[in-house]
């Protein structure tokens, strides 16, 4: 039997134990500091660290009352140049089993020259009424020293707010970045693959399967190797491409009925980054937009019949200013000052600092980056996270970097509608601690509580937690990749490579809205989308191009936690039309057609009516303010149009179509539109 000391952490005062040899004999230790004088008892038969057997071993045994995190330790100053084996048993004397053990984990080097530690450290779970056997042998040394029993409550992690299951598609075969939109108009995300002349759509049928069209392209298109964006650019009801390379772009555009596809690329010379489509001077066509890396911005306005006129910032007579610079990388249009037009955002790569282009609606954009604040250097990002991050009403920006440090700014717009300095509120958010970069972020609502996240570096989603803070938990083989609901079960899924990462739904409820523009562009994008109950107000802008590469889905998505009840949606399309829906159930998708909802005179009432109303045959169009009809087309419930009518006389013949409620926009010479519902009887 050998004398050991039990140092208490009182001051120097000391308790005698009596340690026993052999495990049968071990003595009983709680929560203190002990030492060893040397190691001379009974051996351990099983190791469990590392190999071998020692020829002697001193045994403990340790009961906690409650459950505890333990950890036993030699990695201690006094134990300096010394060389300790633990091992850590459950079960009885005759009968142990490893439970853990540790050899070299220490981290306190020998101040002897030699850096290395040689001393042990072991953590684990203590259960409450269970006898853990320690034993520290002589494999690698036989003099005393000294060892610590440390005791912690014991943390139970949050349960992880969203898990995933996955589901591999090899059939996608995409060289390039990938899609996933929306790309036959039934409001269900689908996957997109490009390659050298092939286009490559897997249509989303039922939950978790999928149809695959493949479709051959002539001529020779720039690839996306570095981005792509969709959008219905010929307005025909099928969503286009455009894809964006170092040496230019090329828009791949559908036939009327969405079984072809055919190129068309500009020949001037863009190092373009990220894509976009958005109505650039609000006349309900998609232009095409590219950062440009090297030079200002370039952008391509659409005349709706099919032709585009190439624009760069600052350089072309009568261009916007949209980027005076090049280090242009990633571009992200959104209603910052909540007037009704898109802003723009620009993420900044090779040194200069990102910039806020504010935009008066009249396709006059005037850089306010100093003015809010958010000019700040050194930082470099590839793509930005922007979002309602706490649901106040109006956007807020995460910087995120491609190297550097994160920064986190929180929109102060005031009750007027005024957009002042940004507020950076980084410290304490967890994005001041959060260490990985990305050239990838994306903001959404991953686990449907209400809150946007973001998705970005190693391969982590920083969950809002609701209250200004954000929380990471990292994912095994998740990386940013396009975003939509692929199974159509109301939770967001991630595309990574040929691997679709299923979101398991957890029980909070949610709320898709899919549109369907008339005198905006088909998949209003520009639109702003809200939804009101309990939580207040959240909101979302439809984007074509979200952080760097990738395109996620066209659909605004809510989640709206526990909540049972939206009492209220509303849909600011970017022509100015507001739609409203009241009191809609909650996981499902709402697909809304522009001015679908408003009354059936409600609309531009002051500028011309229709009578009577409902008709069978004939409506007549009394014309008010509008002085005369240039043009007319009428369009049913889901946004096609159906007729183009010639307007004789003022009256308008409806026979040809069934049953039901259209929606009728004429056109003055000026190309101001106008729009009524009426329903065909």
């Amino acid at each position: 039997m050998k004398k050991i000391t039990l140092f208490l952490i009182l001051f120097f005062g000391t308790n005698i134990s009596f340690a026993q040899n052999s495990c049968g004999g071990a003595t009983a230790i709680t929560a203190g500091t002990y030492v060893v004088d040397a190691v001379n008892g009974t051996p351990i038969t099983t190791a469990c660290a590392s190999t071998g057997l020692g020829t002697a071993a001193e045994w403990y045994s340790y009961t906690p009352t409650q459950n505890y995190s333990v950890t036993v330790t030699t990695d201690l100053q006094i134990n300096i140049c010394k060389d300790t084996r633990l091992h850590i048993y459950t079960g009885t004397c005759g009968n142990l089993t490893c439970f853990a053990g540790d050899d070299d984990a220490g981290v306190i080097p020998c101040n002897s020259g030699n850096s290395n530690s040689y001393l042990s450290t072991a953590t684990f779970t203590a259960t409450a009424g269970t006898t853990y056997y320690i034993a520290f042998d002589n494999k690698y040394q036989s003099t005393g020293f000294s060892f610590q029993l440390i005791q912690a409550p014991v943390i139970v992690p949050p349960p992880t707010p969203i898990s995933y299951t996955t589901q591999t598609i090899s059939t996608v075969n995409s060289a390039y970045n990938y899609c996933v939109v929306d790309m036959n108009n039934d409001k269900k995300d689908d996957i997109v693959g490009v390659s050298d002349n092939n286009l490559k759509i897997h249509y989303q049928t039922t939950p978790g399967a999928f149809s695959i069209s493949n479709f051959a392209i002539s001529g020779v298109s720039k690839m996306p190797y570095w981005s792509m964006a969709a959008g219905d650019y010929n307005k025909d009801g099928f969503n286009d491409l455009v894809l964006g390379a170092g040496n230019g772009l090329s828009v791949w555009t559908s036939n009327s009925t969405g079984t072809a596809y055919s190129n068309f690329s500009p020949t001037n010379y863009i190092f373009c980054q990220r894509t976009n489509f958005i109505d650039l001077n609000n006349d309900g066509h998609l232009d095409v937009f590219s950062c440009h890396d090297i030079a200002p911005n370039v952008y391509f306005l659409n005349n709706g019949a099919g032709n585009l006129t190439y624009y760069q910032s600052t350089v072309t007579p009568g261009a916007m200013s949209i980027g005076a610079i090049g280090g242009n990388y990633a571009t992200l249009w959104t209603d910052f000052d909540n007037d009704g037009d898109q802003d723009v955002f620009i993420s900044k790569c090779s040194g200069p600092a990102c910039e806020l282009h504010r935009n008066d609606g009249n396709g006059v954009f005037t850089d306010i980056s100093a003015q809010s604040q958010i000019d700040i250097t050194p930082i470099q990002t590839w793509s930005s996270a922007i979002a309602d991050f706490d649901n106040d009403g109006d956007m807020d920006i995460i910087i995120t970097a491609s190297s550097g440090t994160h920064k986190y700014f929180r929109n102060n717009l005031d009750s007027s509608g005024n957009l002042g300095a940004f507020t950076n509120i980084t410290a304490g958010s967890g994005w001041d601690t959060n260490t990985s970069v990305n050239v990838d972020n994306v903001a959404y609502d991953f686990d449907n509580d209400g809150f946007i996240d973001v998705l970005g570096g190693g391969g982590k989603i920083m969950f809002n937690l609701g209250n200004g803070t954000f929380s990471p938990v990292t994912y095994s083989g998740i990386s940013v990749g396009p975003i939509g609901d692929l199974n159509n079960d109301g939770f967001l899924d991630i595309m990574n490579g040929s691997t679709v990462r299923y979101a398991v739904p957890n029980t909070n409820k949610w709320l898709k809205v899919a549109l369907n523009g008339i005198q905006s562009n088909s998949n209003g994008i520009g639109a702003r989308v809200e939804i009101y109950g309990a939580w207040g107000k959240q909101i979302r802008d439809i984007r074509s191009g979200e952080g760097f590469r990738y395109m996620s889905s066209l659909n605004a998505h809510f989640g709206i936690g526990q909540a049972t009840q939206i009492t209220q949606v509303i849909i600011r399309w970017p022509s100015g039309i507001v739609d409203t829906i009241t009191n809609p159930s909650p996981n499902q998708t709402l697909n809304v057609t522009e001015g679908a909802t408003l009354g059936v005179s409600e609309n531009n009432s002051n500028q011309f009516a229709l009578y009577p109303n409902p008709a069978n045959d004939f409506i007549n169009i009394q014309l008010k303010d509008m002085q005369e009809i240039a043009d007319a087309k009428v369009y049913d419930i889901h946004g096609r149009m159906v007729l183009t009518p010639k307007i004789s006389d003022t009256k308008l013949n409806v026979q040809s179509l069934t049953t039901g409620t259209y929606l009728l926009i004429l056109q003055d010479a000026s190309g101001n539109k106008f729009s009524q519902k009426f329903i065909k009887k």
